[in-house]
């Protein structure tokens, strides 16, 4: 006799139950996900979805972490369900099952298998939220590359149903863990700058050579005038100002300098953002014309400022000279982040983006191994992810500006900052 309860049922109903709860409206829930309280998990059982050249990297640097078993692998490409397997078995753990029946046979394995995790790494990105519900509907914790969604309906569905299940949905924003932007994070929490008053940053990466002057960067997202990537920059401008943990983005102005080459789209979005305390941050998107590359990661205090990418800081009282740059390279010796103090040097041997690539897999694996919360919330990839809808909207209405939703629904006054990260 069948079992009416079997998995297929389960993860069905609860797909039903988070559409629902989503199409209720912002009334509230039941549950808090920044105050998930999950049981520690050793060793992370991990099913990888996406697995083409961003998943390949992100599966090797879960090999190379304790405390993690690769189960399932999924891809619409046969072969690369195979490279994926024979990696897991190059590492010395059992195969992993191989999910590779077509675009949503993510379900299949999340319906199947026993896991703690779903990752995935697809392209495009419109299966980023597809896959996360799924892995949460399924009792399953969730990781997404960025941005974790496209909309800001998808944004609310991701917050409303890791609040609903109580599950973790991590966004996998590596620049949070660039030994630069670590470097001010441990510089903000020291006070050197004194009460933070303005950050600058931005995604300019030309990459006119590689792509077509018309398509955005990533390839797979539309073309639009907005700021279609902004969870680079973003991410870690709002972990130093305490966004969603005392502050929070309040609204938006944005405008675009768009089509010099007569193509659609933006060739650059420049957006402001004034947070409820007070604060601001420009914001600049990039990629269509000539220029190196350049996230910049300006801090302005009332005590000084540096330039993170241009290696120039100013400190009042402090800088050997009266209002004159200096190398930000004295700081790294005595300001370096304790978690690149302590594993900078095995990061950056493990590669991927100097290292930023290993340490946001490490910190995601060893939040759920130790039952802590991860460094980023559900409610940071929603707050940085909707930048691109709200830059959109504000373009559209002659930069009018444009409200953040408050997706922690003032929990965000509450809620204590980050810490200094410790290994």
């Amino acid at each position: 006799m069948s079992n009416p309860c079997d998995r297929r049922s389960f993860v069905k109903t609860g797909a039903a139950a988070a559409a629902t709860l989503w199409a209720m409206g912002r009334q509230g829930v039941a549950a808090d996900a920044s105050d998930v309280r999950a049981a520690p998990i050793d060793p992370v059982r991990v099913g990888m979805v996406g697995i083409g050249s961003r998943g390949s990297l992100l599966l090797r640097l879960l090999l190379d972490l304790e405390g993690v078993e690769v189960k399932a692998v999924c891809d619409l490409i046969p072969e690369r369900v195979a490279k994926a397997q024979d990696m897991v078995v190059a590492a010395k753990q059992p195969k992993p099952t191989g999910y590779s029946r077509g675009e949503t046979d993510f379900e299949r394995l999340c319906e199947t298998e026993d896991l703690d995790l779903v990752l995935n790494a697809t392209r495009p990105w419109k299966w980023h939220v597809p896959i996360s519900v799924a892995a949460m509907t399924t009792g399953k914790h969730a990781a997404t590359e960025v941005p974790a969604a496209e909309t800001i309906e998808d944004c609310w569905q991701l917050v409303e149903t890791a609040e609903k299940l109580r599950k973790h949905c991590v966004m996998l924003e590596n620049c949070c863990y660039f030994r630069e932007a670590m470097l001010v994070h441990h510089m903000v929490r020291q006070g050197l700058f004194g009460e933070l008053r303005h950050c600058e940053a931005g995604y300019q990466h030309y990459v006119g050579r590689a792509r077509p002057a018309s398509a955005p960067r990533p390839a797979e997202t539309k073309v639009r005038t907005a700021n279609s990537y902004p969870t680079h920059p973003i991410g870690p401008v709002a972990q130093w100002m305490d966004v969603n943990r005392g502050d929070r983005f309040d609204y938006l102005v944005s405008m675009s300098a768009d089509g010099t080459r007569g193509n659609p789209g933006a060739d650059i979005n420049t957006s402001l953002i004034r947070t409820v305390r007070g604060k601001t941050i420009t914001l600049y998107y990039d990629t269509r014309l000539p220029r190196p590359y350049d996230l910049i990661y300006r801090v302005q205090g009332t005590r000084g400022i540096c330039m993170a990418t241009a290696d120039k800081i100013y400190i009042e009282g402090r800088s050997p000279k009266a209002v004159t740059w200096e190398s930000m390279e004295p700081y790294y010796d005595q300001f370096e982040h304790p978690l690149w103090k302590a594993l900078g040097e095995r990061a950056r041997a493990r590669g991927g983006h100097g290292g930023g690539d290993w340490l946001v897999m490490h910190r995601l694996i060893h939040a759920l191994r130790t039952g802590t919360p991860p460094d980023m919330d559900v409610y940071d990839a929603a707050a940085w992810s909707c930048i691109t809808e709200l830059s959109e909207k504000s373009v559209a209405q002659r930069s009018n500006s444009v409200d953040f939703p408050d997706f922690t629904r003032g929990r965000w006054e509450t809620t204590p900052p980050l810490g200094i990260l410790e290994p």
